[in-house]
């Protein structure tokens, strides 16, 4: 079978888009924001953005770096990096393993994916209207329990994600982050204008920014490592494949910063958002999931205009949910179409339609297979645990370390433009910094 020419993006522009679609996704909407405000504020973002330069920025360029050389999906372009340096070909495992990561947590991302689709349908019809905490909370235990519409609403979610995915990266990918990253910053900037109207805007921008040093402990240190490790969409394949798609014109440091500072500002956005409107009603800010789930829904089914601040938000959630996970089903589908016959639709169908299959079992560990349990936990709570605390950061390690310490240095120095002093930094953060980090959040993680 002869190899096609492989995609490449259209511009870096589009690129960028692509790869901050895939970093801001539901966690971000929420969990970065509340650790910036319950752990320093400006402190905890100042910590953050040290360990996203030392830990996230090294690997990220690594990722690309792998999928560029390599020009083939994960565990391709890994085999021929080693046969070019003539390493062993075991290290088309880090390949492997990333693919296999983000074919997981799609299977359970889609689930979650779904009740946000189902929110905004719920929003729309004016479900949460005059509904307190117990009506809402019932809503979503009702939600939980049914795994008929858990699956509908999963269903439907995938079926986008492969409609989108099918279609390839030029019309796909990029025609769907051309469309709903700036629909997701209007939407962000429309409930910012509504959070300065709620008399506790100023509240929510001290809780945010207002910098606490004594709020800094060893947990939270580890928080800001562990978020900057994962908000980036390491360890997961995604950024190996986006980067088989990237031409030699990319700067690859310069880029990185660009999507990082992006992540950043996109998740700040979301809590100069959400945290007024959190206020604003005397909910707390600490209430995890629930806080979109069950806290806000009251909020919005209270307040004068909330059927529309509601969709808005449940239709920002939901773009931010599928931009993630078109990029976690994209590793799956560039192996499937360039390691078997299959053609760009069959690999989506068949890696879409395998996700979708494992999702059904993750959904049904709320409700019929809630009493199925490995080592404690049930599948959904499983799948997230395994992959999360084991494979994403091994595979991102894994990386790193390949390519600060397997690599040819001229082959580093020709992908980076490196020379000097500034290749001097690189390596020692490469080799020493990076990896160290990945293991300080892997240890404590288990502990």
């Amino acid at each position: 079978m002869s190899k096609l020419p492989h995609a490449q993006w259209s511009s870096k522009m589009t690129f960028v888009l692509a790869a901050t679609g895939s970093a801001v996704g539901l966690g971000n909407i929420w969990r970065f924001s509340y650790l910036v405000g319950d752990s320093g504020g400006a402190a905890f973002v100042l910590v953050y953005l040290a360990c996203v330069a030392l830990v996230g920025l090294p690997i990220l360029v690594a990722e690309w770096m792998i999928g560029r050389r390599g020009q083939a999906n994960p565990i391709n372009s890994m085999l021929k990096l080693t046969q070019e340096n003539k390493r062993s070909p075991l290290w088309a495992v880090v390949g492997l393993s990333g693919i296999l990561a983000a074919f997981l947590i799609l299977s359970f991302y889609s689930v979650i994916g779904g009740w946000s689709l189902n929110y905004t349908l719920e929003s729309v019809t004016g479900t949460f209207n005059g509904q307190g905490a117990e009506g809402v909370g019932a809503f979503f235990s009702g939600l939980l329990a049914s795994p008929v519409t858990l699956a509908m609403w999963h269903t439907a979610f995938m079926v986008l994600v492969i409609l989108i995915v099918g279609r390839g990266v030029t019309k796909g990918l990029e025609g769907a982050v051309k469309t709903m990253m700036p629909a997701l910053v209007i939407l962000m900037l429309v409930l910012v204008g509504y959070g300065m109207t709620t008399g506790h805007f100023g509240e929510a921008m001290a809780f945010m920014f207002s910098p606490d040093w004594s709020a800094l402990t060893r947990e939270t240190v580890l928080a800001a490592m562990g978020q900057a490790f994962f908000t980036l969409s390491l360890g997961m394949g995604i950024m190996l494949a986006y980067g088989s798609y990237l031409g030699e014109d990319v700067n690859l440091i310069g880029t990185a910063r660009t999507v990082i500072l992006l992540d950043t500002a996109i998740a700040l956005l979301a809590g100069i958002a959400i945290f007024p409107i959190v206020f604003a009603n005397g909910l707390s800010p600490g209430e995890g999931p629930g806080l979109i789930f069950v806290t806000l829904p009251v909020a919005f089914g209270n307040m004068a205009g909330g059927t529309l601040l509601g969709l808005i938000f449940f239709l920002l959630l939901t773009f931010a949910a599928l931009t993630s996970a078109i990029s976690l089903l994209e590793p799956t589908v560039e192996m499937l179409e360039e390691r078997t016959p299959l053609s760009r639709v069959g690999a989506t169908l068949v890696g879409g339609v395998a996700v979708w299959a494992l999702g059904l079992a993750a959904l049904m560990s709320f409700n019929v297979w809630d009493d199925v349990l490995f080592f404690g936990l049930n599948i959904f709570d499983l799948l997230d645990t395994v992959t999360a605390k084991f494979m994403l950061p091994l595979t991102g390690l894994g990386a790193i370390l390949f390519v600060a310490w397997r690599l040819s240095r001229e082959s580093v120095s020709q992908e980076l433009g490196l020379s000097g002093g500034a290749e001097t930094v690189w390596l020692f953060v490469a080799r020493f910094v990076a990896p160290v980090g990945v293991i300080v959040v892997f240890v404590n993680s288990l502990l």
